[in-house]
């Protein structure tokens, strides 16, 4: 699963390995909430797939919350991440949404400030982490 796999292999300056914070992280990242997630109403979740196999997965609330961006370890630096937030700023866009708004890990904090997001503060994340929050303007 993109997702796991992400955050286990990709995200390791965020929780260097220690089970206190990833397992916290992974706990949700299941098929059954994946599938309630792309169910869920005033949600878009988005794949990028080439050749069948999923490259990218991201999520947005209607509400202008960016909630997923995962890329495959496998597709890392493909521009697989940027096509997937471009698809879900799009769909905001038509929804009238004028700010975006997400929580960054310390991995992905460079790519959304390369994207015109600004770092409105830190707050506590999973397992102990830190989170930047972070917003832009459509």
């Amino acid at each position: 699963m993109v997702l796991r796999r992400s955050i286990t292999e990709l995200c390791t300056a965020d929780h260097q390995g220690r089970a206190e914070r990833l397992e916290p992280w992974l706990a949700n990242k299941t098929p059954e909430n994946v599938a309630a997630w792309i169910a869920a109403k005033g949600t878009r979740i988005v794949v990028a797939e080439a050749g069948g196999a999923i490259l990218g997965v991201g999520g947005a609330s209607a509400r202008g919350e960016i909630l997923l961006n995962y890329v495959s370890p496998d597709a890392r630096f493909r521009g697989v991440s940027k096509a997937v937030l471009d698809a879900l700023e799009a769909w905001l866009v038509t929804g009238g949404v004028d700010i975006f708004r997400l929580s960054s890990t310390a991995t992905a904090r460079q790519f959304y400030l390369d994207r015109g997001y600004l770092e409105t503060g830190r707050s506590a994340g999973i397992g102990g982490m830190i989170d930047h929050d972070m917003q832009k303007k459509s």
